[in-house]
Order: C-alpha cells, then structure tokens, then sequence
C-alpha cells in the first residue's frame, strides 16, 4: 500500500513504491488448440507450430447465447500480442458469446493470403461444428485489434460461399461473419494511413501499389459486408484514427449497419483498456451493440406500432422506449408524432416482457427539454408477441 502524500518539485523525479500481492503464476494456456488443418495447412512451408494455424475455443460461464466471434490478436503480422486474444476471449464469455482465439500464419515466413485463409479456415469451422459448441451458424462474427483488425476487415470484404462439392465438412460453409467487431483497426494501405509495419510483414518490401490497394477494405465494401462495431482513440499515433474513419464511411456510403466510437485519449493497443474508467466503457459500447443487434438473445424482432393520448388529446411531441425484462433482448426507442408511433423492422422490440416509457416533450412549436415530463410513473409493462403489436397508451393527468 502507498502510504501518505508527497507533493514533488518541479522537474524532481519522485520514486513511488507500493506492496502488491502475490504475483500471478505461469500464464494461463487456455482451452487445448484445435487445428484448423489436422493434415498440414495449406501453403505450410514447414512442420513447427508456426506453420500450424489453430484456435482456442472459449465457452461462456454461464448460459450461451449462439453467438461465436472469431478473435484475432494484433501484432504487425509479425507476432500475436497476448492481451488482445485470452483475456478479450474471456471477458466475452461472461455474457454468454463463445470466442475462438485464433492463431494464424505470421510474416515474414508467410505472407497473404495466409493469414486470411486462416481465418476464414476458423469462420467455416465454427459453422460446420456449431452444434457440437453450441452456437448459431447464423451467428458467427470476427473481432479484431489493430492488425488484428485488418485481417478481420480483410475476410469481411473477401470472403466466399464455401464449396458445396467439397469433401471436407468445412469447407462446404460460407467464410462471411455474420458482424465484425473492429478495435483500433489497420484498415488502409494508402500512403496516408499505412501502417507499414503490418504492410511488410503481410505483404514483403516494396509491394505492387495494385496489391496495396487489394487490401485496403474501405475499398472493398459492398452491400455484402456485414454490420461493424469499431472503436479507436484520437490519440492513436501508431495506427491512425483514419483507418476507422475511412471504413465506417464505407459502410455507410453502402447502407451496411455500423457504429463507431472514437474516444480523445488512448494511445495505441489497450486492449481491454483495463484501469481507465474512461476508455474501458468501449466493452460496454460493445455488449449494447450486440444486444441492440439481437446477438445476446433467441427472440425475432416483431412489428409494434401504436398511439398514444394525454388527456383525450394525441400527444404532440414525445418518445416511447421498451425496456426489456430480459437482459440479453434489445431495447428499442422511437419518437411519438400528432399522437402516433412506430417502429422500423430493424429496430422494434423483440419478442418478450418490456417495460413501456413514455415521455411528453412538450407542445410548444419548438419543444424543449424543459418541457419533459415522464408519463409512466406507475411501471407499465406489456408482452410483445410475433406478429403485429399495437398498442394505445391512454395517460391523463
């Protein structure tokens, strides 16, 4: 324990010492690799555990929820940082997301397209295997941190339909995630943006400028290519912001659904961003994105619409959220009009208890925030069911 204050000089190095408890043991291993190709991967130019691309598949804790992510630690393409597979891995079991850390093919003894048959090897794997570890096939994303995130944006903008025809169970699956998560990404290999260390080590020196271009995804984005998450730091001055920001504007530009979080402070690879209660909020970023975007829960999305009165008179100018009872289901949130609101498809409640909040935003011709006042004050509650939902909320004062 640090005892006492000692307030220092100008300039006058302080030396700060502090007990600490007993020091963690050999690094935890985690689950026993599997393979990705039992009988030698393709390309390999040797027979040692660096020519021999795998995952380790973490389980929840608790109860799953289908969904899988296929984690990719960054490194430059030249090494695996240890702080962006395990324990992201871990902490996404918590919540019920089976994580696969994957161990792919690093430069300079391969090059691309190695790292990306890796990974798309491991998306075809979960799929083909997703009975046996419980998880959707319709639920299988990747996650990636920093050049991590580049091999993750990589197999998002390049990916196939799989071999129906194959003889291997595997590869008759599709390699396209079903949701990227991005965290400070390598997107670019433009001038501007390059990160050249990942560049080499993927690519060698001096490569074709038709090649650079082949990888950069924000060239590639389709209207094929899954929703993203993606955070990063202003401060990042190892990758540049501008890598997220070229990729989120791909997306939107091709009406792919995508959230992006740039926070000031940060500097480059803070994984789990552990100890900055600033930073660190981005995992909870995270968690709401994939329960926004039905990935922490069964339940379909339904179709709710409605009215809503005060005093005998539609309401003006207000909101009405759902909340849901159950955790893992979406929330959902929409304006009320002239006493009218509904929901679009994408972002209506899912099937389940919800809790109803309705606000009153005023009736002046401009509403104010000083014009807020809740409705419910008495907890009101309702069952969304499959189909058409309406319901008309009658409040008076």
């Amino acid at each position: 324990m640090i005892r006492g204050w000692k307030t220092p000089l100008a300039g006058q190095r302080t030396v700060i010492a502090a007990a600490v408890g007993a020091l963690a043991g050999p690094a935890e291993q985690g689950p026993d690799p599997v393979l990705l190709w039992p009988n030698g991967a393709p390309d390999a130019v040797g027979d040692e555990d660096a020519d021999k691309p795998s995952i380790r598949i973490y389980q929840p804790d608790g109860e799953p929820t289908g969904t899988a992510v296929v984690v990719c630690p960054g490194g430059g393409y030249g090494a695996l940082s240890n702080h962006e597979g395990q324990p992201v891995a871990k902490w996404l079991t918590t919540f019920g997301v089976t994580a696969a850390v994957l161990r792919y093919r690093l430069g300079p003894r391969y090059r691309h397209p190695a790292p990306l048959r890796d990974v798309s090897r491991a998306i075809r794997y979960l799929r083909a295997y997703a009975g046996e570890w419980g998880i959707a096939a319709n639920r299988v994303g990747v996650m990636g941190l920093s050049a991590g995130g580049h091999l993750a944006a990589t197999v998002s903008t390049q990916f196939d339909a799989g071999e129906p025809d194959s003889d291997d169970q595997i590869e008759r699956e599709s390699s396209r995630p079903d949701f990227s998560i991005l965290c400070y990404p390598v997107i670019s290999f433009a001038a501007d943006s390059v990160h050249s260390v990942s560049a080499r080590n993927l690519l060698g020196e001096d490569p074709d400028p038709a090649l650079l271009e082949s990888v950069s995804s924000e060239t590639r984005v389709t209207k094929r290519t899954p929703p993203a998450f993606l955070f990063h730091t202003a401060e990042d001055q190892a990758v540049s912001v501008r890598n997220c920001l070229a990729y989120h504007r791909a997306l939107v530009k091709q009406g792919v659904p995508a959230e992006l979080h740039i926070y000031q402070n940060g500097p480059h690879g803070v994984g789990l961003a552990s100890g900055d209660p600033v930073l660190a909020t981005w995992k909870e970023r995270l968690r709401d994105w994939l329960r926004v975007n039905g990935l922490l829960g069964d339940s379909e999305r339904a179709e709710v619409r409605g009215t809503v009165t005060l005093n005998g008179e539609p309401l003006r100018w207000g909101s009405v959220a759902f909340i849901p009872e159950d955790g893992r289901l979406p929330s959902a949130f929409t304006m009320v009009s002239q006493g009218e609101y509904a929901f679009a498809s994408a972002s209506a409640p899912a099937v389940g208890k919800y809790r109803v909040v309705v606000y009153n935003l005023g009736t002046v011709e401009r509403p104010t925030i000083g014009d807020a006042d809740c409705l419910t004050q008495i907890a009101l509650c309702v069952d969304i069911v499959e189909g058409m939902n309406m319901f008309d909320l009658v409040f008076t004062h």
